[in-house]
């Protein structure tokens, strides 16, 4: 017994030493499969946490589990799973569903908490776990910190008559498609349009194209065969070079391209052209404005979105709020200023009069609504402002290395500022997903860009 508890005290001495840093970034937990922190004891310990912290007074504690089509969703999902039912919790496995339907579905199911396995638009070989709270929204930077506090601490197991069970719920794919398409009125027909869909061999590769089916659209697939380790692979809306091609094949009338876990989109007018997520997010701001259904006149946005969608919303009356880098502060900001729509401009569109994260599929059904309700095609539609030039450069960094807090680095932006004035702006940050410095800038005079970006490229790199 005593080594048993020495063994405990050391395994938690150990994940303290791992969590030096926070564990949580910028979209839950994430990494590389079977590497911390994504492997299996940590998957058990934080459930176990979160398990712990969700937990009340009542009797039937409830857990919703999703995930991506990895290989290793299996893995952790079966991790999870043992870290809640050892605190007690009844969990219900949903198998492959968007992330958006797990915030659906935990309010929905009327649990505790929800989780999602997932890395989004990273490759195969990754893989994340996010957590909802139970009203369905992502959790607070409080919250990880309160659940990475327990996890730190040890959790005691529940007693062996109060262990939880664990079942597969098998409507969860089905209670989706309807909750998608209730979001479009009733009398909306996609009658007569053509669709590219690329699920990116993701979370969606059997909801999406249900719901557009259903609603009346010929659909064309792409990216509809998981197979474990092809997710993102060439397709879905970080690669939708084949999707765009198979547009101008069919003739189709719009492509929709997903990613991994569907929260985010990227849409292809019937020319091939692609339009971001700031196209999308000016259209609806638009439209809402019109009808009178746009929260606050203002669309929240991060620093990324483009000057162009700021001057083109400016021009109609329309504010704009920026925030941080991703989705969870995109709706922080919502919450608490009352607004309705937002997003990035990777393509997570925030409606939370419908969803409460990104749903690229709900966002792809706005689009399309607006083609029919206007007779409008893509290309007239998606091209709703003239982008400033922008320019985004990824740069890998080793591990323990801190470039951006070099002397080098900070005197080569401070230069790019100066260069380029009130033409322009920089925007130069550290990825929360990946060890990458995102270094992207903006201005007219797009020689003048490429060499101040450049330059800080390089120190970027020599400091990496």
């Amino acid at each position: 017994m005593r080594e048993a508890r020495r063994g405990q005290a050391r395994d938690r001495t150990e994940l303290g030493q791992q969590m030096a840093g926070r564990l949580f970034g910028t979209d839950g937990v994430r990494g590389q499969a079977n590497k911390w922190p994504m492997t299996a004891d940590v998957a058990l310990q934080l459930a176990a946490a979160a398990g712990r912290y969700f937990r009340t007074d009542k009797q039937d504690h409830r857990v919703v589990i999703g995930k991506d089509t990895r290989l290793s969703g299996y893995m952790l999902e079966n991790a999870l799973t043992a870290g809640f039912t050892s605190t007690g919790m009844n969990v219900f496995l949903l198998g492959p569903v968007p992330t958006p339907a797990i915030g659906y579905l935990t309010r929905s199911l009327r649990a505790d908490v929800g989780v999602m396995i997932s890395a989004s638009h990273n490759p195969a070989e990754d893989n994340g776990i996010k957590f909802f709270g139970p009203d369905g929204f992502k959790l607070s930077d409080e919250a990880e910190d309160a659940i990475e506090r327990l996890m730190a601490e040890g959790v005691p197991p529940a007693q062996p008559q109060n262990i939880g069970r664990a079942k597969r719920y098998e409507d969860a794919r089905g209670r989706y498609v309807e909750y998608a398409k209730a979001t479009l009125p009733r009398r909306t027909r996609l009658d007569g349009l053509r669709v590219v869909l690329d699920c990116a061999n993701g979370a969606a590769y059997r909801t999406a194209p249900a719901v557009l089916w259903e609603l009346g659209a010929e659909v064309i697939p792409m990216g509809v065969e998981p197979n474990g380790f092809n997710i993102n692979e060439d397709c879905g809306s970080t690669h939708p070079e084949q999707a765009a091609r198979r547009v101008r094949e069919a003739r189709a009338d719009l492509g929709v391209c997903l990613d991994g876990d569907a929260d985010r989109v990227i849409l292809i007018d019937e020319t091939g052209r692609v339009a971001d997520g700031d196209q999308i997010m000016g259209l609806i701001a638009a439209r809402w404005k019109e009808a009178g259904i746009l929260a606050g006149d203002s669309l929240v946005a991060t620093v990324m979105s483009n000057l162009g969608l700021e001057r083109y919303l400016e021009g109609r009356g329309i504010g704009l709020e920026r925030t941080a880098v991703g989705d969870r502060y995109v709706v922080e900001r919502m919450q608490q200023g009352g607004f309705n729509l937002g997003g990035e401009q990777s393509g997570h569109i925030v409606m939370t009069d419908h969803s409460t994260t990104g749903d690229g599929l709900l966002a792809a059904l706005q689009f399309l609504s607006a083609m029919v309700e206007t007779g409008r095609s893509a290309s007239d539609l998606s091209n709703v402002f003239q982008p400033v030039p922008q320019k985004l450069i990824n740069v890998r960094y080793a591990d323990g290395k801190a470039p951006l807090d070099t002397d080098p680095v900070q005197e080569a932006i401070a230069q790019g500022e100066k260069a380029l004035g009130k033409g322009g702006r920089l925007l130069i940050r550290k990825s929360g997903t990946e060890p990458l410095i995102r270094v992207m800038g903006e201005a007219e005079d797009m020689q003048l860009l490429d060499r101040v970006l450049n330059s800080i490229e390089d120190e970027v790199r020599a400091a990496s």
